[in-house]
């Protein structure tokens, strides 16, 4: 018998600019229909009208399916939108979980702001109002941690490691690689892992704008175009995935619903610098080469790399070379590469799970999404980028990438079962 257990995807719950639902998200995928629109960014200081990502329709009425209204005013989105797709990947999964040891089921949901709008509303209220009308709920929002906490509540049975991992946008990667890790060695027999954001003021458009990290395009249909020589910059998004990860046997046992197999993880450090990626994409190329040599892979076996793909244009350049690095020039052209932030943008700490739950219903349904809005080639960006549309293609293997501010790399391999 192998030593080690094996770890399959038998959930999945997704909150998203382009569905809030597996099966909306999933067509607005093989579509190419992105969710950017046009809003104000600084209402207070100015009219100009800038490209974002928002969550569309994600109503009291969808958040009251899980709380009482009263329990609504003193939970940050974060944590309401961790709870609904983490509720919703729980009832697809087919199970509560209810017979199992409550000690060996576990929640990994990471957020890389945390409950930014709390803490600004509050900062406000302390400034305007003073220090008594602060509410008494401020912590609880605020903090990151509180997300896998509510969902733990919520789920019933779940009393095992509860985590939030934070390393910016390389979060809720790290928490898929854990939680498939902690499974894999028998410290537990499920986990909701996931991840969640929400920092749609004006002070976080400011903040990322201000390091000119964010698109200065006003076409939404040319403002997250990653590989595109005409990329400017990431669109600032905001949602939440989680997927429910389950030893093999068990799920097989139960009949579940398998949509891959979590078979490898890499995780490194540029160790280079605090915003930048090493050039040279040496942390990225070896996260991906740890995450498919720990799936018992070469990588000549993998055919389809969700990347990163911010549309930044240090970010692309870097990862290509990396995926060149990691897989030889020669097998690096004949692979599929797509980025799902062409559709949903940068989906901050919740990105990488959001991107999982992409690879994972492509796996399922046998097609890889197109690279929406990729138009003019970039020489220094070389790859099959899927630029003409949706293909019909089965997926045996696939790596997704999230890279994040402080040098983090976290790959993850996935295979069909």
């Amino acid at each position: 018998m192998s030593k080690f257990r094996r770890v399959v995807i038998t959930g999945l719950g997704v909150v998203s600019p382009i569905g809030n639902d597996v099966g909306t998200f999933t067509e607005n995928l093989k579509a190419g229909k992105h969710g950017f629109s046009l809003e104000k960014w600084f209402p207070e200081h100015s009219d100009d009208l800038r490209v974002s990502s928002r969550v569309k329709g994600f109503s009291g009425e969808l958040a009251e399916e899980y709380f009482e209204k009263k329990e609504l005013r003193r939970t940050d989105m974060i944590s309401q939108y961790a709870v609904y797709a983490s509720m919703k990947a729980l009832a697809d999964s087919g199970s509560d979980f209810k017979e199992y040891d409550p000690y060996k089921c576990g929640v990994y949901i990471a957020s890389g702001i945390g409950g930014i709008e709390t803490a600004k509303e509050q900062i406000l209220t302390y400034e305007n109002r003073g220090p008594k009308r602060v509410s008494v709920f401020t912590i609880p929002m605020m903090i990151g941690n509180l997300a896998p906490g509510v969902v733990a509540i919520k789920a019933g049975n779940f009393k095992g490691n509860n985590y939030c991992p934070v390393s910016a946008c390389a979060s809720s990667a790290h928490s898929l690689g854990e939680a498939f890790r902690a499974i894999k060695h028998g410290y537990l027999d499920v986990a909701i892992a996931g991840g969640t954001e929400c920092c749609h003021l004006g002070f976080a458009y400011a903040a990322f704008g201000n390091m000119t990290a964010l698109t200065f395009s006003d076409n939404p249909d040319r403002a997250s175009i990653p590989f595109d020589k005409e990329r400017s910059g990431f669109v600032l998004g905001d949602g939440a995935a989680s997927l429910i990860l389950e030893e093999y046997e068990n799920a097989k046992a139960r009949g579940a619903k398998i949509y891959a197999e979590i078979a490898g993880y890499g995780a490194t450090c540029d160790a280079f610098h605090e915003t930048s990626p090493n050039p040279d994409g040496s942390g990225g190329a070896k996260a991906m080469e740890l995450a498919f040599a720990e799936a018992g892979l070469q990588s000549s076996d993998v055919d389809y790399i969700n990347t990163h793909g911010t549309s930044t244009p240090i970010n692309d350049r870097t990862e290509t070379l990396a995926i060149k690095s990691a897989f030889g020039k020669e097998h690096a052209a004949k692979l599929a590469v797509n980025s799902t932030k062409s559709m949903t943008g940068h989906l901050l700490g919740a990105a990488g799970a959001v991107e999982a739950v992409a690879v994972a219903v492509q796996m399922k349904n046998g097609f890889i999404h197109p690279t929406a809005g990729y138009k003019i080639p970039d020489e220094e960006c070389d790859l099959d980028y899927v630029a003409e549309g949706a293909r019909n293609k089965q997926i045996n293997t696939a790596v997704s990438n999230s890279l994040g501010f402080g040098g983090h790399n976290v790959s993850l391999c996935f295979t069909r079962v």
